[in-house]
């Protein structure tokens, strides 16, 4: 890992003011990491202000941590005046929404920490990667460069990574033996396992319920050999809509939706499919997908996403002849 990297960079330009930036709606694996980041590099580097934001806010169920966390995201920040920017959890910079072009002008270094598959065009950005496909989280990471510093970790800062981590398995469903050390090593540093998952749980919104119900009334059914494939259209929750197809019994479920002129399409395959197939979700389809809608395109191997232009239909014709020709 480059904690140490990280350091060089502020120090070599004398930098004064560092952001932290997440992604679109950021979700716990993002604030969180974002959270411990801020409180690591203040107690490394105590005279740079540390500013943490997300484009458009982060999502509901982060707003509930962000009440147990003594941190603000920045509504509007200052990209311009930042000395250093630091992606977490963010692998393309349309997932920045409308600050993406902002980022991208600015002069100076950016730093990415990640546990995506890696985009070329933030790839050329970065002065500095963070990264690891195989970390089951951005927290997991940022756990590491905790360790790396031989800095311990105090309880608010060991149940932020302990939520992020949990989240982004899936409550360890999704865990390797990596993120079940991890987990170990923050239940030693004072979190209490029981009360902090229970901030993972939220009823679910009633326009999130109509939005699965809809996708599953509206899904497609289309079998590529022995794997039964869904694809679905709705407005919003796509995917929220895509993970209950994966829950009724597809092996790979795609759901696109269209807000104004933006086209975000949300995919989800099972382990098992994973598994025999080889498949990346993030890599062999999201990303070329993503190429095609004229946007970009990533993520995980059962769990990707897409932001681009077009119309829904064509968008999940596309993709079901990436996913056939992928499993040819």
């Amino acid at each position: 890992m480059s904690v140490q990297g990280i350091t060089s960079l502020i120090d070599d330009l004398h930098a004064r003011r560092v952001l932290l930036l997440c992604h679109v709606n950021a979700d716990p694996d993002a604030v969180c990491a974002a959270y411990a980041l801020s409180r690591l590099l203040t107690r490394l580097r105590p005279e740079v202000t540390v500013e943490v934001a997300a484009p458009q806010g982060p999502s509901r169920l982060s707003e509930r941590i962000l009440e147990t966390l003594p941190m603000e995201l920045t509504a509007q920040p200052r990209i311009e005046d930042a000395d250093l920017i630091v992606l977490l959890d963010t692998n393309t910079t349309q997932q920045l929404g409308e600050w993406a072009e902002r980022v991208k002008a600015s002069p100076s270094p950016i730093v990415v920490i990640d546990h995506h598959a890696g985009h070329p065009e933030t790839e050329r950005l970065a002065t500095l990667s963070v990264a690891d496909e195989g970390a089951s989280s951005t927290c997991e990471i940022v756990h590491r460069l905790f360790k790396e510093a031989e800095t311990g970790l105090e309880e608010a800062e060991a149940r932020a990574l302990f939520l992020g981590l949990a989240f982004d398995t899936k409550h360890f469903a999704a865990a390797g033996s990596g993120a079940f050390k991890t987990v170990a090593e923050l239940v030693d540093a004072g979190v209490n396992a029981e009360e902090a998952l229970s901030l993972l749980s939220l009823p679910m919104d009633p326009s999130e319920r109509v939005a699965r119900l809809k996708a599953c009334q509206r899904a497609e059914v289309k079998r590529i050999g022995e794997w039964v494939t869904a694809f679905s259209h709705v407005s919003a929750y796509q995917a929220s809509a895509a993970r209950a197809l994966i829950g009724l019994g597809a092996h790979v479920a795609v759901v696109a939706g269209r807000k104004g002129e933006d086209l975000q399409v949300s995919l989800r395959s099972s382990r098992d499919f994973h598994e025999k197939t080889g498949l990346h979700l993030g890599r062999d389809v999201a990303k070329p997908l993503g190429e095609y809608l004229h946007g970009t395109g990533g993520g995980h191997a059962t769990a990707a996403g897409v932001n681009g232009v077009g119309d829904p239909k064509e968008a999940l014709e596309r993709c079901f002849g990436l996913l056939r020709s992928g499993l040819q």
